[in-house]
């Protein structure tokens, strides 16, 4: 177990400090000083954000996304005299994620690009609280087996999975029949399906309940997030995807449930603030004190709905994926990231996110990678034939570090 003594703090190595995650775990930082510090960040493009928490915090190491915006940091360090090491791309989010000093690293780069760094946190034998689902999706089978084999815990920060991790500590594993998932149903919940083709991007951002970055908005509106999230839970808690059950509940305010075998359900509701899951991880198995109430003499209704798989299909495919793991799932996150940003652009419509996603799902060969460089070798194969499928000359690839394909 981590220990904190008196005199000592968790010390803290956030990748993806400048985005919202990152941003809400130094706001906890700032509110416990005697209980955590900053060791090292990796940011992404933002310079301002990024070099603004390097004059606050002032880490031991700092990487950005690309080695054109740590030259530009690094002058701006520079010119007010501070001497903190920059580096960039994957090769540089590692060193962040495995600085020696650090003990607790938060995971929370958007999509596989920050799936190198989180498992090579691991095999350092950091204790790691996730907040990117990708990584589970596309290597979680890898991540998970090197967790238990260095008997470290991976904490979820995504508010449905942390609540079932919170809610899992009133029972053991061997007791649990059904996990519980909550989607709000996005922002198409009540549209007939017979509309999903004039579906704009401005509609589709306009989540109703949280507000993301646009691919996770997106994937929220696809409901391909809750999917992701079914992948996730099957395996931070060792479950078969048909005992990890997805609930419309458009409110919001329960994250998930536990079902046990004596019948009895837990349920955890909090308020709707990303700092109350990252607390939970970066203290677990403490509880702070925290002003993050709910006042429970607001909850007025609580509705639940069975999702419609056949409106919303790419949940469907998710299940398909998780039930053959391995490469297909690895190839679901691909061709979902493609599709998305190739709606994001105009090139093709809402319908075609999940029928693009089916087609690159049909091609892909099942196969369980025993290394993170298969999975980077298949993800980038999905990529590619996903942009051959929509047209979109734009595909995103994972920059690489330490697993040169």
């Amino acid at each position: 177990m981590l220990e904190v003594s008196p005199d000592s703090k968790r010390r803290i190595a956030i990748l993806g400090s400048t985005g919202s995650i990152g941003v809400s775990t130094l706001k906890i930082v700032e509110a416990y000083p005697e209980r955590f510090s900053v060791t090292s960040l990796a940011a992404g493009n933002n310079v301002e954000i990024a070099f603004e928490q390097c004059r606050r915090w002032q880490p031991k190491l700092i990487s950005m996304a690309t080695e054109e915006r740590a030259s530009e940091l690094k002058n701006l360090l520079n010119a007010v005299g501070l001497r903190i090491p920059v580096l960039s791309a994957a090769a540089g989010t590692v060193q962040v994620a495995t600085h020696h000093d650090a003990d607790f690293v938060v995971s929370a780069i958007v999509g596989v690009a920050g799936l190198e760094a989180t498992y090579e946190a691991v095999r350092a034998g950091k204790w790691v609280g996730l907040a990117n689902k990708e990584c589970l999706v596309a290597a979680g089978e890898l991540i998970t087996t090197e967790a238990r084999r260095q008997q470290k815990p991976l904490l979820p920060i995504d508010s449905e999975h942390n609540a079932v991790h919170q809610c899992m500590r009133g029972g053991s594993l061997a007791e649990v029949t059904a996990v519980w998932l909550t989607a709000s149903g996005g922002p198409f919940l009540n549209t007939p399906k017979s509309e999903f083709s004039n579906i704009t991007v401005q509609q589709a951002l306009n989540h109703p309940t949280w507000k993301m970055g646009k691919r996770i908005t997106i994937d929220s509106a696809t409901l391909m997030n809750k999917g992701f999230e079914v992948i996730e839970a099957c395996r931070l808690f060792n479950l078969p995807p048909a005992q990890v059950k997805v609930i419309v509940h458009p409110q919001s305010t329960i994250h998930s449930l536990v079902e046990f075998r004596d019948g009895s359900i837990l349920a955890q509701l909090s308020v709707t603030d990303m700092r109350l899951p990252i607390l939970y991880a970066l203290t677990y198995p403490e509880r702070l004190e925290s002003g993050l109430k709910f006042d429970l003499t607001s909850l007025r209704k609580l509705d639940f709905c069975a999702p419609d798989m056949e409106k919303f299909p790419c949940l469907k495919l998710a299940y398909e994926a998780a039930e053959a793991g391995g490469a297909k799932t690895i190839a679901l996150n691909a061709a979902d990231e493609v599709a998305v940003a190739a709606f994001l652009d105009g090139v093709i419509g809402f319908e075609e996110i999940p029928r693009t996603i089916k087609r690159v799902l049909d091609e892909t060969t099942p196969s369980h990678p025993e290394s993170i460089k298969q999975v980077l070798q298949i993800d980038v194969e999905a990529r590619a034939f996903a942009a051959e499928v929509t047209g979109f000359e734009k595909p995103s690839f994972p920059a690489l570090g330490v697993y040169t394909l």
